[in-house]
């Protein structure tokens, strides 16, 4: 493992996010000024979490919802690649590589997301996107 995450950190606040007893439903991976990946922060509210991904950020995100029907309800995980539309052409190379690292410590998730406009990465289409990964649904038709 390269040293440009600390693995430790980042596998905690992953654990954090697959506890079904946990509030905690995202946490987020930022680059800091040395160029090495972080824990950034972690919340509640998906909005807060899309607040994050800002036009010149490189963030990693891992995120729990609730998906499925009236009959079976259940928490699936995706795992958002954010490069912000501000972000130079050489710093969207090194998110390719050192994504790999990342998935190293965060290997369960239903659907990957890659981003640079929030609209991409909106709840509900992640949502959607998650439900279609996930299998069949055995509640009424919607």
């Amino acid at each position: 493992m390269t040293n440009i995450i600390n693995k430790e950190e980042m596998r905690a606040a992953y654990d954090e996010v697959r506890k079904d007893d946990s509030a905690i439903t995202w946490a987020v991976f930022i680059y800091n000024d040395d160029n090495k990946i972080t824990n950034g922060e972690t919340g509640t509210e998906y909005d807060e979490m899309l607040n994050q991904f800002a036009d010149d950020a490189r963030v990693f995100a891992y995120v729990r919802l609730i998906t499925g029907d009236e009959m079976s309800k259940r928490a699936k995980f995706a795992f958002i690649t954010w490069i912000g539309t501000s972000v130079s052409a050489m710093k969207r190379a090194k998110v390719s590589t050192d994504k790999a690292f990342v998935k190293q410590v965060m290997p369960e998730y239903g659907k990957e997301f890659l981003a640079d406009d929030k609209s991409d990465v909106a709840k509900d289409v992640v949502l959607a996107e998650l439900g279609k990964a996930g299998g069949a649904n055995y509640g009424s038709a919607r």
